[in-house]
């Protein structure tokens, strides 16, 4: 590569976007030249707007700190000076919709971490290592948004991405019914325990819109292409439950699943060990070498212990055994704000930039 692609990072100043903000730093293929927000926070330095805001325990990259803050909504200002743009806004559902759709038109790709376009048919919502074919709808989102070379491909919600792989895994075997209860750490909520003093020594059953996400969004991952549009697979039937915990990174998933074909412990053990996606057959930089690792302990995985497991990117399973009512059950765990959200992006950049879906300007 002649040169790093340039990354715009949208709603930078938020937690996801600090994440995107740290991950980018010595990139070997990205790097950050602009940053947008919202009309308050714009005209200003990133450390000026973020002072006293910043809530990553790695220190703010020097590079950024003098980059000028950009009014998100002035998107042909924004776009200009970039290749990609990495988005994480906190607006309304229709508001995001019409902003990604604004910057693909530009011409400029859109890797989004907003739940907004996760249903729009044309767009593929990725878990680079289980569904890469559907980036073959971004042709036809091209079409439909007039422009060459700009789209939108989504990260899918990070609770699902605790479980869904150790599942995905197992497909051959075809899962029939899951039952799955999250329990979702507080930067899920982008809240760290100095924002939210009241989850210390605190659960909170009840996540809105986490549980439809649990259930819905692995279906349409799962799905194929027809007509230029992903239609959601019909199996397998999921119901889920997802609690606030006191942890500060992490989703931890419990898991009971059946099978149409029951595999054996030892070929479920194997199949996870040995699973392996297209990021890692084309070694992407962000890539978990080891996607699923398994944990002979009782008491493994923990988030605290495991949650950085191939820096954040892998996914680790624990406790697989036999079940009364269903086949088995198995404990799943990722890093919510690594995998879950800004390095998932980056690695769906990462293979996109890879499969020449994004060219440099």
């Amino acid at each position: 590569m002649s040169r790093k692609l340039r990354a715009g990072i949208v709603g930078g100043t938020g937690m996801v976007g600090q994440r995107f903000i740290a991950l980018l730093e010595n990139h070997p293929w990205f790097e950050v030249t602009a940053i947008a927000a919202s009309a308050k926070s714009a005209g200003r330095t990133y450390e000026e707007s973020v002072s006293g805001r910043w809530k990553l325990e790695s220190a703010m990259p020097e590079r950024v700190k003098q980059i000028m803050v950009q009014d998100a909504s002035r998107v042909d200002e924004v776009a200009a000076d970039v290749d990609l743009i990495f988005c994480a806004v906190d607006m309304k559902k229709d508001e995001i919709k019409a902003l990604e759709e604004a910057y693909a038109k530009t011409g400029t790709p859109v890797i989004s971490n907003n739940s907004a376009h996760r249903w729009t048919p044309d767009v593929p919502m990725v878990i680079p290592e289980i569904n890469p074919g559907h980036l073959k709808v971004i042709e036809q989102q091209r079409e439909r948004l007039g422009t060459s070379t700009g789209f939108i491909a989504v990260k899918p919600n990070c609770s699902i991405q605790s479980f869904m792989p150790a599942l995905n895994a197992l497909k051959d075997y075809k899962p029939s019914k899951v039952v799955v209860t999250t329990y979702q750490a507080i930067s899920g909520a982008g809240k760290t325990f100095t924002d939210w003093p009241e989850m210390l020594d605190n659960v909170i059953p009840y996540i809105g819109g986490e549980e439809e996400k649990s259930e819905q969004e692995p279906l349409r991952i799962w799905g194929s292409i027809e007509n230029g549009q992903i239609v959601p697979a019909q199996q397998p039937v999921i119901t889920s439950q997802c609690i606030r915990v006191p942890v500060a990174d992490g989703h931890m998933a419990a898991v009971f699943v059946s099978f149409e074909q029951k595999p054996s412990k030892e070929q479920i053990l194997d199949l996870w060990r040995n699973f392996q996606g297209r990021p890692q057959e084309l070694e992407l930089p962000s890539a978990p070498k080891q996607f699923i690792t398994y944990f002979e302990e009782e008491n493994r995985p923990q988030t605290r212990l495991d949650r950085d497991i191939e820096k954040g990117m892998g996914i680790s399973a624990g406790r697989l055994r036999e079940d009364s009512l269903y086949d088995y059950k198995f404990v799943s765990l990722s890093h919510n704000t690594l995998r879950g959200a800004a390095g998932g992006a980056v690695l769906i950049a990462e293979l996109l930039k890879a499969e020449g879906y994004i060219q440099p300007k």
